[in-house]
């Protein structure tokens, strides 16, 4: 019987800790960091799915397919570069977290599931795209992108990048496959990048759409799924604050659901950053989650004992 179940989600950006640097060896550098600290979640006695972000990864093999095009090779869509990403960023996890577990004395079988999450087809999602991939540019590039094509947008202050749609998660197909493992004691690292879009057909067959869904609302699903005692969601900062990057920034170490509501009212949150995090907490304990934690990663274990984090609570 698990005892208590966590889902702990980790953002795309931070398996690349230097956006001037994100080769593939830094990446794994960032991935094993981080499986540092979720193994000595599931030492101290956490049962932990991961889920994680794409969107650096998913923009590269974009820009590369886009490259490749003009030389007769063919375009990958960007259903399967989210599975693609699912795969190699699961296998980095994988490797991270067993090599940490073994030192750690635990034998512990990490599993990553390719996953699909349906989607509406006629979700209002896919007229007004907002979902940040790929890396930063300057705004000189990412208008001349757009020249070419692209949906830009800049990221809260942290340069341009390319935007694409992200409908709302409806369910997770593998959701079976997942518990199976779960309960079998394995820790599975699912819905990789929010988990790869399909709709339904009318003849009941499931197709991948052009869009790209929000990791973090889709663990948020995940979480109430499986009915977790706790959504840990893994940013670039250790709380969330209002008025960020301002003189009067104000970090927030606990937070309610109305003060939530009411700051993400207030436009306190910037949509392709904090704003998806936010409202993903709060979807979780509004429908029934203890409680949901925001912090970076080099935290967890501090947040997880009240001493660091922002904690979105039901009072």
């Amino acid at each position: 019987m698990i005892e208590k179940l966590a889902i702990v989600a980790i953002g795309g950006n931070s398996l690349i800790e230097d956006p001037k640097n994100p080769g593939i060896a830094r990446q794994w550098d960032a991935a094993r960091k981080t499986c540092e600290h979720i193994a000595n979640m599931i030492v101290n006695g956490w049962h932990v799915v991961v889920t994680h972000g794409n969107g650096p990864q998913v923009g590269y093999i974009l820009r590369r397919g886009e490259i490749a095009s003009k030389e007769g090779v063919h375009d990958v869509p960007l259903d399967l570069i989210v599975a693609d990403t699912q795969g190699s960023i699961g296998y980095m996890l994988q490797q991270g977290l067993d090599d940490a577990l073994r030192r750690r004395g635990f034998n512990r079988t990490c599993a990553t599931v390719i996953t699909q999450v349906r989607v509406d087809a006629d979700d209002p999602a896919f007229q007004k795209p907002t979902k940040p991939i790929g890396g930063f540019m300057s705004e000189a590039e990412a208008r001349k992108f757009e020249a070419e094509g692209w949906s830009v947008m800049e990221d809260s202050g942290r340069g341009w990048r390319r935007i694409v749609a992200s409908p709302i998660p409806r369910g997770i197909v593998e959701i079976n496959a997942i518990q199976a493992l779960m309960l079998s004691g394995y820790t599975v690292i699912a819905c990789g990048g929010g988990g790869i879009p399909v709709v339904r057909q009318p003849d009941g067959s499931l197709r991948g759409v052009y869009s790209v869904i929000d990791k973090d609302r889709c663990s948020a699903l995940l979480a109430l799924t499986l009915r977790a005692d706790l959504l840990m969601i893994s940013t670039g900062v250790e709380k969330v604050a209002l008025n960020f990057g301002k003189p009067d920034q104000r970090e927030l170490d606990r937070l309610g659901l109305e003060d939530a509501k009411r700051y993400l009212s207030e436009g306190h949150f910037g949509v392709g950053s904090m704003l998806p995090k936010v409202e993903a907490a709060i979807d979780f304990v509004q429908n029934g989650g203890p409680r949901a934690i925001i912090t970076d990663p080099f935290h967890l274990e501090a947040a997880l004992n009240g001493e660091a984090g922002t904690h979105v609570l039901p009072g």
